[in-house]
């Protein structure tokens, strides 16, 4: 290139300048390769998602375990103990509603203070929490289950608070070629949580087999120790992934668009790609841009805009759509299990009791390889080339089928040995097409259409969303699923369920196709000129000068 005399001024003005610097850092990281640095990326969040999703759907068989050791018997079964309807949905309902908390509140926060300054503090409250779940006890003050609820909505807050950190860390240092399937492989880890719970269910229950079945009814001793080992393993990961989790560097684009030093920033892009690291230099000029800066007024004006609001509000509601379906079905496979008639809800002895739990465990490690990992799978494989957009599209319609047919074909489906088998298969196809569907793309869309300043919380929002979605599917199932008998309205529950997939077919037309667009062009702002001044009296004009040599020699 033609390198222009240093030495006189540039003639562009100052706010130019820095416009164009910021445009070159963010393509920059748009164009990367794909390196060491996006893998560590993927696996220090990923490890996240993989502890969420095992401490929210191990409660599924603990809760049956804590209802064998601390529940009350009933007439009809006086030797065998389990849960009241109220205590059993206050375990499951306490993280989601303690999801909702934390997605607003971290999502806020990372939009303040930063990505990396909020990183890892989630993951010390829910290791924190899970920890006291295992050492909960009761007393004549204090019931048990009580403890539990407190403490997992207290792991709740901080699994919520992972979501919008984990989504937008990822997003904000992919390149726009490997963006999806980078987010994809982070929240795939979900699948191998759940997963890796059924498999320790199965350990630990064998290795306990001789213990349980030498108890007597209806004090299962034995299955306390089952149920604390399950829930406190997942502190293991948590413990892991800690140290990492704190020496991930600060986004890029935070540090342009919220702290505004384009300097700090084009330093940090340089530092992140060569070595995955970032390093502050003192002699580097700080120079703050004047930008559009989150304010309450900027955020009103921002979402009033309807094509915005639009945005938000589609993927809000998407996302609670199909969190309607999949924690519906997520956190109550254990009762849709015993509905089908794989498992005894009423164990008589210790012998049955023992085979219960075994066969809940082996129905949710089927569900889980059948269904979830293979959906994670496929659609990390399509998500770059197909599109969000129509894989939503495509898993909202087919979610739509699936539970019109178990729903009007029910009472058919669990009537043999043999037509359940078909039920099974259906009821983790529907897990397949959740996660080859919304349950993926939701997560994606929101860390992807919003600007900088807002993408955390705008996230936060759309993730609390969908959790207020598996809080209402918690509370109508288990106050509707006895209706007429026991388990007798569940077929009407994927009569609703079909309703709220339909719903979410029309909600995906408000949001835009992300795939291979740029974070800034999904903004809706315009880039050139975004940068309208500067803040003190640097000489900017040395600072370009000093890029533009490097770039000549």
């Amino acid at each position: 290139m033609d390198c222009p005399d240093l030495d006189s001024p540039t003639g562009l003005p100052r706010a130019y300048l820095l416009d164009e610097k910021r445009r070159r850092v963010l393509a920059e990281i748009d164009g990367a390769p794909f390196s060491w640095f996006h893998v560590k990326i993927a696996l220090v969040a990923g490890v996240g998602f993989f502890t969420d999703a095992y401490d929210i759907f191990a409660i599924g068989i603990a809760a049956t375990m804590i209802g064998y050791v601390y529940g009350e018997t009933s007439p009809a079964n006086p030797v065998s103990r389990a849960l009241t309807y109220n205590q059993e949905l206050g375990l499951k309902v306490a993280t989601p509603v303690g999801n909702v908390v934390g997605q607003l509140f971290f999502g806020w926060l990372a939009d303040l203070v930063g990505r990396k300054r909020m990183y890892g503090i989630e993951l010390i409250i829910i290791m924190t929490a899970t920890f006291g779940q295992a050492l909960s006890g009761s007393g004549p003050g204090v019931n048990i289950v009580g403890v539990l609820v407190l403490w997992r909505f207290i792991m709740g807050v901080g699994i919520g608070g992972d979501y919008p950190l984990s989504a937008i860390i990822s997003s904000e240092f992919s390149a726009i070629g490997l963006r999806g399937r980078l987010m994809t492989s982070v929240f795939a880890f979900q699948g191998w949580g759940n997963l890796t719970a059924c498999l320790v269910s199965l350990i630990v229950l064998a290795a306990f087999k001789d213990s349980v079945l030498h108890d007597s009814m209806p004090s299962l001793k034995h299955v306390d120790y089952l149920w604390r080992l399950i829930i406190g393993l997942g502190c293991i990961p948590c413990a892991f992934a800690l140290y990492f989790r704190f020496t991930i560097p600060e986004t890029p684009r935070f540090t342009l668009d919220v702290k505004r030093n384009v300097a700090q920033a084009a330093e940090d892009v340089e530092n992140v790609l060569s070595r995955g690291t970032f390093y502050h230099n003192p002699e580097e000029a700080f120079v703050r841009v004047h930008i559009p800066k989150a304010t309450a007024r900027d955020f009103t004006r921002y979402f009033g805009d309807l094509k915005n609001f639009r945005v938000l509000f589609g993927a809000a509601y998407s996302w609670f759509a199909i969190d309607i379906a999949f924690y519906g079905l997520g956190l109550n496979t254990s009762d849709l299990w015993q509905a089908m008639g794989f498992a005894d809800p009423n164990p008589n002895t210790s012998s049955n009791a023992f085979q219960a739990l075994w066969h809940i465990s082996i129905a949710n490690l089927i569900t889980s390889v059948a269904g979830l990992i293979p959906g994670y799978f496929v659609c990390f494989l399509f998500i770059d080339s197909w599109g969000r957009r129509p894989i939503q599209l495509m898993g909202f319609f087919v979610l739509t089928v699936l539970f019109l047919i178990m729903g009007f074909t029910y009472d058919k489906l669990v009537a043999t040995s043999a037509s359940r088998g078909g039920l099974m298969f259906l009821y983790c196809l529907a897990n397949f097409f959740c996660n080859f569907g919304a349950n993926t793309t939701t997560f994606i869309v929101p860390g992807e259409v919003f600007p900088t300043r807002y993408r955390s919380t705008a996230h936060g929002i759309s993730a609390a969303s969908g959790k207020l979605g598996a809080i209402i599917a918690q509370v109508a199932y288990h106050q509707m699923k006895d209706i007429g008998g026991p388990n007798k309205f569940v077929k009407h529950i994927f009569q609703i369920f079909a309703g709220f997939m339909l719903t979410g077919v029309f909600s995906t037309l408000l949001i835009p196709e992300t795939r291979g667009r740029s974070l800034e062009q999904l903004s809706n702002e315009r880039q050139e000129g975004f940068v309208t001044g500067i803040v003190g009296s640097t000489d900017i004009t040395d600072i370009y000068a000093r890029d533009m040599r490097l770039q000549c020699i």
